[in-house]
């Protein structure tokens, strides 16, 4: 667990101690304080605290791609580790190849009538599996796309080409499959790895942990949702406790930002459209 950073347990047990008898919040079970916890945990920690993860993942070479982790919720960047422990960056393709075919009851693909086609789970929708096989009548060379696809203007009588739009020089490009879980890759080199940097879900974690900046805006959402629905709590307390989370979050969100003097003064130029000043 990083020092900066609080246990989830730490955070309730200390919540429970704290409540009074006469509390309105006082009657709630731990079971209902933990899981109002885990959600305040994803409404915060996505807004404000991102939990940024790195993994070394092994590529599966049989289809060139690669598992997504099991607390995957968004993806920052992939790429392979150079000698010199710098990352070099694959590109976004979206016209990596991730299609999938209706299969069999013998488990084959089919490419005719979905009369033959087999619905497994009983759920309304053909069981499917994966294809990135080239379609019939396809090109025999990519040559003829390239131009197409990649090259965006004419220059001088030549060909040019959109630089910049994936970093100049990169190790590779990829897409990502959320239906089947994983990431397309593509390489002309021999990498047997990559390190992808993500954004974690800290409460599917076994032992989820919270920026110390962000624990009282935590424990201000529980409390806050624990009375938000309750007929008996008068609606002055419940406005109050609303009010003390949103502030617990804003005051989370600047000690998080780290909102600079030059990032202000940029901010006031934008809006009053000046030009800086030296």
């Amino acid at each position: 667990m990083a020092r900066n950073t609080v246990p989830l347990d730490q955070i309730i047990r200390d919540f429970i101690i704290t409540l009074d008898g006469d509390d309105y919040a006082s009657n709630a079970s731990d079971f209902a304080i933990r899981n109002l916890a885990l959600r305040g945990i994803r409404e915060i920690g996505f807004d404000i605290s991102k939990k940024v993860k790195s993994l070394k993942l092994l590529i599966d070479s049989t289809n060139n791609t690669v598992e997504l982790p099991d607390d995957f919720v968004d993806l920052l960047k992939i790429g392979i580790v150079d000698p010199d422990g710098i990352v070099r960056v694959f590109a976004n393709n979206k016209h990596i190849n991730q299609s999938m075919s209706y299969s069999t009851s013998d488990g084959l693909p089919l490419f005719a009538s979905t009369t033959d086609a087999k619905d497994t789970n009983s759920d309304g929708v053909l069981d499917r599996l994966e294809d990135k096989t080239s379609t019939q009548g396809s090109v025999s060379s990519s040559e003829n796309l390239n131009d197409f696809i990649f090259d965006n203007y004419l220059h001088e009588g030549s060909v040019g080409r959109l630089y910049g739009a994936g970093g100049g020089h990169l190790a590779g490009e990829y897409r990502l499959n959320l239906e089947q879980n994983r990431i397309e890759v593509e390489t002309n080199n021999a990498y047997t790895h990559v390190v992808v940097e993500y954004i974690a879900d800290e409460a599917r974690s076994a032992s989820p942990d919270v920026h110390v900046y962000a624990e009282e805006a935590l424990r201000s959402y529980v409390y806050y949702k624990i009375i938000e629905r309750k007929s008996s709590v008068p609606a002055n307390e419940k406005s109050r406790a609303r009010a003390e989370y949103y502030n617990e979050r804003r005051k989370a969100n600047a000690r998080l930002s780290n909102f600079t003097k030059e990032e202000a003064l940029k901010t006031i130029r934008k809006n009053f459209h000046q030009a800086p000043k030296y």
